[in-house]
């Protein structure tokens, strides 16, 4: 049910005979005495010059005529409700067969919109085929990280990243920086003789993992945490919390902010290229998973991990890991560009920076089905070599991620901007339609009071 709503021309209708009324009312009438007395006198002069009374047209004296009173808008408005009511189903105003061609009409433009964010043959291509090239480097060249007798080796790009590290940050001057004050923290100690509360775990090995201060993400805040209030974090190896103050490492602490954000970077770059590094970010908060039954050991997921940083599974392998992704992520959006400059685009439209859907409508699905595919690759080679060190943690961390976002589209965006597609270019068509009668309006009344004067 809806309420009909006046437009601005009946609007402005309303007002045009508002105002002829009020002329109608202002208009000096002549005097009309004495018009029926001479009236009579013409009948009688007609009947003696023998003209029939019959033959004479019927003339109304003006005193007798009809008075044009001319209702206002509301006025018309009320008599209508009182005929109709004020509410009616606005598919009786249309035939069926109109009501057909408005359902066409709609579902055109429902596929006016799909078409605009459908994948098409080449979108599908370079999605599938960036998914595949990553794929390929995370098997080939990344691989999986094996101690040996000169030290952690995996793929050739991993093994490349891991020597441009130890270069880049030599482990004689790292030993230096580990030992001068600068870099020393409350949260470094290797084992519980220095604690007053036993930490399960906690030792040369695992000291890194256990304490949030050394993860790479986490350290910027719980790190500078502890640095500013003499204290360390840890989540042990049975998934209990723990933090206590460090009373033997009190001359660590720092009561400036900066200073403790410096401290703590620096500590970072003196553990990176350590033999047990920096774990991968977020890495310390799986300690807290403590049930699964995995392997023919029936491990948890909190032992799995720790498993796994103890091969090798640190941050720097975390880089390794990033490159497919990376890769990924380039050669769509690339593709993209591209595809969208030869279909006439200009080139700053066509630069697929954002993933805003409106700007660039299939950019997301395409970055979705790419890290799907190398997804679903990864998940393949985990079954195989039933290894947990040949997950992928980057390309699982970005599928969860566009997972996500596609879901979130396809459930509540797409149908929101579909509708909002719809009745936009249905209020664009019916805004023309109103201008055009309300221009003839216009017309019609200005001229009509041009006559009137």
């Amino acid at each position: 049910m809806s309420k009909f709503k006046y437009s601005n021309g009946e609007q402005q209708i309303n007002n045009v005979l508002n105002y002829q009324a009020q002329e109608f009312k202002s208009i000096q009438r002549p005097d009309m005495s004495g018009v029926d007395k001479r009236i009579s006198e013409s009948e009688e002069l007609l009947k003696s010059l023998g003209y029939s009374l019959t033959d004479i047209p019927k003339i109304i004296p003006l005193s007798e005529g009809r008075k044009h009173i001319v209702p206002t808008w509301e006025e018309m408005c009320t008599e209508a409700e009182k005929s109709v009511g004020n509410s009616t189903d606005l598919e009786t105003l249309f035939t069926k067969e109109e009501l057909r061609a408005n359902e066409q009409a709609i579902k055109l433009l429902n596929e006016e919109f799909n078409a605009v964010h459908r994948l098409d043959k080449f979108d599908i291509t370079i999605s599938a085929a960036a998914g595949i090239l990553g794929a390929a480097v995370d098997i080939l060249l990344v691989g999986i990280p094996q101690k040996t007798p000169d030290g952690l080796k995996a793929g050739a790009l991993s093994n490349y990243i891991r020597e441009w590290f130890d270069k880049k940050f030599p482990e004689e001057e790292m030993e230096k920086l580990a030992n001068s004050r600068i870099s020393k923290v409350p949260y470094d100690a290797q084992d519980n003789r220095n604690t007053t509360e036993f930490v399960n775990g906690l030792s040369a090995y695992y000291h890194r993992l256990l304490s949030l201060g050394h993860d790479p993400l986490l350290g910027l805040i719980f790190g500078v945490f502890d640095i500013m209030t003499g204290r360390m974090t840890t989540i042990d190896k049975t998934g209990k919390i723990v933090t206590q103050v460090m009373e033997n490492y009190a001359d660590r602490k720092e009561s400036n902010i900066f200073a403790a954000i410096a401290k703590q970077i620096i500590h970072f770059k003196s553990d990176i290229t350590t033999s047990m590094g920096l774990p991968v970010p977020l890495m310390g908060l799986f300690n807290l998973l403590q049930f699964g039954n995995i392997g023919e050991e029936e491990q948890t997921i909190a032992e799995i991990v720790q498993g796994m940083y103890y091969e090798g599974y640190d941050f720097i392998h975390f880089c390794s890991m990033s490159i497919p992704t990376m890769i990924i992520e380039v050669v769509i959006r690339i593709g993209y560009a591209f595809k969208r400059i030869k279909e006439g685009y200009p080139v700053k439209e066509s630069i697929p920076f954002s993933l805003n859907r409106e700007k660039h409508p299939k950019l997301s699905t395409m970055l979705f089905i790419g890290h799907s595919a190398i997804t679903a690759i990864n998940a393949g080679k985990i079954l195989f070599t039933k290894n947990p060190m040949a997950i992928n943690y980057t390309q699982w961390i970005l599928f969860a991620k566009y997972s996500y976002k596609q879901l979130k589209w396809a459930l509540l965006k797409k149908p929101e901007l579909r509708d909002a597609y719809v009745r936009g270019t249905v209020f664009k068509e019916l805004s023309v339609i109103c201008e055009e009668v309300d221009t003839t309006f216009r017309e019609y009344a200005e001229k009509y009071i041009v006559v009137f004067k």
